[in-house]
């Protein structure tokens, strides 16, 4: 077994149980890319077991903290089993669920969601992607299904020194027979979605915002909110939550204006207006720039009573956080001040880079630059399914505020 040795004072994190060990930590030793290695301190204490990365800064990544653990197929089955059955405990109103969330779930760089009786995998380290037949197979065999896709096309792969890879992992097409689709449909409360596993964002969808979504409709009921903008809306989900708040609600004049510049996206946010019975007359979509649009509404003296912001990541990392936290104050200080007095703002940060702390300053300093105060009626984050451990802080990479404007 190979070992790597750190410098003086660098094992307290690992003491202290966090899954990651960066290159300026190392003094000696290495291994090849996802090799298992043996972690010790400067003095040769045992501090885990870990997938070596020749290329990436984070050198490596905790499998086990426990000398007596044998890093082999019957580890990766019982990971697998733990985490698929914890999600059995945790509320999740939908059949689209995230069944393996990374480091939060100890299998740093898998990510596992599953719709209906499909799953999609993501394997973006070295060790994973060493693993990846053994997991795919503990993976079915956890679920009992039988198809898993593979997306692994995400730019972190590259750090990692692995080039991209999609396509069936396990239940592909046979010889002669048909493909399994593509194309799938799943429940989200009390609405239906559709995803292209092959084409969509992440896996397919952004399962992560799934209580949101629930949480926004619910305002827009209880408030009766008429107007309402959705500004990076993908392919609906929150459009579609808005009007089933209106219909809930009773609004019948209401209106859900979203923006996107995708057209793809914009044609199934269309087609989920439809799938899920609302008026299309009440939903308007652009195809548009959302800064532009949102000076243009200023310009044209346009109000509304509810405005999401759910944009996509400005900082992945925190040498990004000073430029992406201008881009996040300025779309939301636009916001703020096209919210009529008493209009509800639910904004976002999927930045692994910008904390919930920093968030709430940023958003805090567009509400001054805007002559806008508002009342935080609550935090937001992932869905459950999507955990953040008392171990890897880091794992808080969504977070959001609802903000009603006084």
């Amino acid at each position: 077994m190979k070992t790597i040795r750190l410098k003086p004072g660098k094992e307290r994190s690992l003491q202290r149980r966090h899954p990651w060990i960066f290159e300026s930590a190392i003094a000696k030793g290495g291994g090849d890319s996802g090799e298992t290695v043996r972690v010790e301190s400067h003095e040769g204490q045992f501090l885990a077991w870990a997938a070596f990365s020749p290329q990436s800064r984070i050198r490596a990544r905790v499998w086990s903290f426990d000398e007596a653990q044998r890093i082999d197929a019957p580890f990766f089955i019982a990971a697998c089993a733990r985490a698929i059955s914890a999600r059995g405990r945790f509320d999740i109103q939908s059949n689209g669920v995230r069944l393996v969330h990374g480091e939060s779930d100890g299998l740093p760089g898998l990510v596992v969601d599953r719709y209906g009786d499909t799953l999609v995998a993501q394997f973006t380290s070295a060790g994973t992607e060493r693993w990846k037949s053994v997991l795919a197979d503990a993976l079915l065999q956890a679920t009992g299904l039988t198809r898993l896709y593979e997306r692994s096309d995400a730019s972190v792969r590259q750090l990692e020194g692995l080039e991209s890879s999609t396509g069936w992992l396990r239940g592909g097409p046979q010889a002669g027979g048909e493909a399994p689709p593509l194309e799938l449909e799943i429940h989200e409360h009390e609405w239906l979605l559709t995803l292209n596993i092959a084409e969509g964002h992440k896996t397919g969808f952004y399962l992560d915002q799934r209580d949101s979504r629930k949480r926004f409709a619910d305002c827009v009921q209880r408030l009766g909110l008429r107007r309402v903008l959705n500004c990076y809306c993908y392919t609906g989900g929150f459009s579609v939550a808005a009007l089933a708040g209106q219909r809930a609600a009773g609004v019948e004049d209401g209106e859900v204006v979203s923006i996107d510049s995708s057209g793809p996206a914009l044609e199934r946010a269309r087609a989920h207006v439809a799938l899920n019975g609302f008026d299309a007359a009440r939903a308007t979509f652009l195809d548009a720039d959302v800064n532009a649009s949102l000076r243009q509404f200023l310009r044209e003296g346009r109000r509304f009573d509810a405005i999401v912001l759910d944009p996509p990541k400005f900082a992945p990392t925190v040498t990004h956080a000073e430029r992406a936290a201008r881009a996040y104050k300025d779309i939301n200080r636009l916001a703020l001040q096209l919210l009529e007095p008493g209009g509800v703002l639910y904004t976002f940060s999927c930045s692994g880079g910008i904390s919930a702390d920093l968030f709430h300053k940023i958003v805090a300093s567009a509400g001054a630059d805007a002559g806008v105060d508002g009342y935080i009626l609550e935090r937001l984050g992932g869905a459950p399914d999507h955990p953040m451990t008392l171990e890897f802080p880091e794992g808080e990479y969504l977070k959001g505020l609802a903000v009603m404007r006084k």
